[in-house]
């Protein structure tokens, strides 16, 4: 050891040195000229992680925790990660939902104090900076210690954060949040993320009079303005890195869907509102129906919220009922009814209907209108009932004892998705009382579990997160590199998703797997992204052409979607996941060599 830090440069000692902590060597310090400066003591990585997760939990609330770990993002990123991952279920919810909402809310405000001042956290690209966002770009790239080109990016515009509203800049911490899962739960690069919020104003006055609002205060452009400002912003980027995913974020619902289909077709990227949310649900919705005790095509689905996120999961429930039982797309469409602020989405309604709910509008309500949920539980009887509404308490007992009382040959399916918790739409201890226990229950926020009292048997919730296959989308893309994501890419996440249940998990009725389990799940669905896109001929690095091929099991009809893969890919995708280094050596050496190649 004393060899190596005998050899990088001045500068490269510092860097290391400083990543290590209290766990540099003493040969380190003693050529920093540290000696008397610093405590004696020579730590260990797991002395670290502990004093770490004990500071971690002596914080007495969830916005003190985020900030503690933002901090230790910026101070040690070898540390934050390892920290995560061996930490996982408890950190999840603090770095991300439902913590990240309360941070988004308070963003201008603890911004300074969240990140030393000369670290660059990301992009915070304005109106006044699209036509010059090459030099934006080429800033940023001069400011990375690592100059690793970004291999994904999030973006958004703060219009529609969760279920918050519009938050303009606020909403920065949900690109920095995601890209952190897309790490710890896949393992991409953390040198080779780049989240960005496009500073085009909000439309919030509590934020245009806010004092200490960092963002734009002035109203959000008209339409022609904005969609030529991102595509300016979206074409400098692929003209920068020509390989980088592109996941597009929390933007208003007309823009959602208007930038995906603008992009979808020609630049690899994806939504994860509209297409994560609809993959991860509907890997839930296969297990549910699976324990539901009705047929698949008897199945009535009723959705409350009719934004980018209800439609987007239709849709790719519809496509799953074409391509899994063969029936017509009318046919599944059939299946599916919607409620919206002003009631049942019919065709005759009298309103002129937003663009993405023109497809799900129906057409054989004759003069039934339903102006209520419970008007509309009546009318449908639906077997599953599905909200991503953001109105808290939608389902109220009212309605979950009456979807129990429909459903009396079947265990109803409910899966109440709004984020955060306050958004939701009901408890999974509300939901299990008012059906006697028997509901099939996802959710989109983590709830806890829930004890029957009279058998005195745990119950565990199932968490309809997006963090299921988001990370295992961009790992994927960053490994096979994809011309573009395909829906039936992304379908085959879905169907990994659903078989990756262990025995155990089976056992207890689950609807996904636990999270602790997150990194090999990750590596499963990463392994059957790859090898969809390889049999759809859209992969553009060969080495992934040819393990797919060579290992391709007798018999496998490659013109289905079958989520599924062989051991060899899975193998390759584990040994390409970025780990933060597990001891003190294996850091120095990696880092060192990272910062000067050519001398070790």
């Amino acid at each position: 050891m004393s060899e190596i830090v005998g050899r990088p440069r001045r500068n490269s000692i510092e860097l290391v040195g400083a990543k290590a902590g209290t766990a540099m060597p003493a040969e380190m310090r003693q050529a920093l000229n540290l000696r008397g400066l610093v405590p004696a003591s020579v730590e260990d990585f797991t002395k670290q992680e502990m004093r770490a997760f004990q500071q971690l939990m002596s914080k007495p609330s969830s916005l003190e925790k985020y900030e503690f770990l933002a901090n230790l993002r910026c101070i040690n990123v070898n540390l934050f990660f390892r920290l995560v991952m061996n930490h996982f279920k408890e950190i999840a919810p603090i770095i991300y939902t439902p913590t990240v909402g309360e941070a988004c809310l308070n963003y201008s405000h603890i911004y300074p104090f969240i990140y030393p001042g000369h670290m660059s956290v990301g992009l915070f690209i304005t109106l006044g900076d699209v036509d010059n966002v090459d030099l934006v770009i080429q800033n940023y790239r001069e400011s990375m210690t690592e100059h690793n080109d970004p291999e994904i990016t999030v973006i958004t515009d703060g219009s529609r954060i969760l279920g918050l509203g519009d938050l303009g800049i606020n909403g920065m911490a949900i690109p920095i949040g995601k890209l952190q899962l897309y790490v710890a739960a896949a393992g991409l690069n953390p040198a080779r993320t780049l989240p960005i919020v496009l500073d085009f104003g909000t439309n919030s006055k509590k934020y245009q009079n806010d004092p200490l609002y960092l963002g734009t205060r002035q109203p959000r452009p008209d339409d022609e303005t904005f969609y030529n400002a991102t595509g300016k912003v979206l074409s400098a980027l692929y003209r920068a890195f020509p390989d980088i995913l592109v996941q597009f974020e929390d933007f208003s619902t007309d823009h959602a869907f208007g930038l995906l289909d603008q992009w979808r077709n020609k630049a690899l990227c994806f939504n994860d509102d509209i297409q994560g949310t609809g993959s991860v649900i509907l890997a839930g919705f296969i297990s549910a129906v699976e324990q539901a005790g009705i047929a698949p095509t008897d199945q009535r689905i009723l959705f409350v919220g009719a934004g980018s996120a209800g439609v987007g999961v239709a849709k790719q429930l519809v496509e799953y009922m074409m391509l899994e039982y063969d029936i017509s797309e009318e046919q599944a469409k059939a299946m599916f009814w919607f409620v919206d602020s002003r009631g049942m989405i019919t065709a005759n309604r009298g309103d002129t209907l937003a663009a993405h709910k023109v497809y799900f509008a129906r057409h054989d309500n004759d003069d039934t209108q339903c102006t209520s949920l419970e008007d509309a539980l009546e009318y449908v009887k639906p077997t599953a009932l599905i909200g991503l509404s953001t109105i808290y308490k939608a389902f109220n007992e009212n309605i979950l004892s009456r979807m129990n009382e429909l459903n009396p040959h079947g265990r109803p399916i409910i899966f109440p998705l709004s984020n955060p918790q306050s958004k939701a739409e009901c408890t999974f201890e509300e939901a299990m009382r008012c059906t006697n226990n028997r509901v099939l229950f996802a959710s989109g926020t983590a709830f806890p579990e829930y004890t029957i009292p009279e058998t005195g048997e745990v119950r565990v919730p199932a968490q309809g997160n997006n963090m299921y296959v988001f990370p295992s989308i961009g790992l994927g893309a960053a490994l096979c590199k994809p011309s573009r994501i395909t829906d039936t890419m992304i379908y085959a996440v879905s169907k990994a998703l659903a078989n990756s249940l262990d025995n155990k998990e089976r056992a207890r009725g689950e609807l996904y797997p636990r999270i602790e389990r997150i990194r090999d799940v990750s590596a499963r669905l990463t392994a059957a992204f790859i090898t969809q896109a390889v049999h759809e001929g859209n992969v553009r690095d060969q080495h992934w052409v040819h393990i797919v091929e060579a290992n391709m099991p007798e018999g496998v009809d490659t013109k289905t979607v079958s989520g599924l893969f062989t051991k060899r890919v899975l193998g390759e995708v584990k040994a390409l996941m970025w780990e933060p280094a597990s001891s003190v050596e294996q850091y120095m050496f990696e880092a060192i060599t990272f910062e000067n190649p050519d001398e070790i």
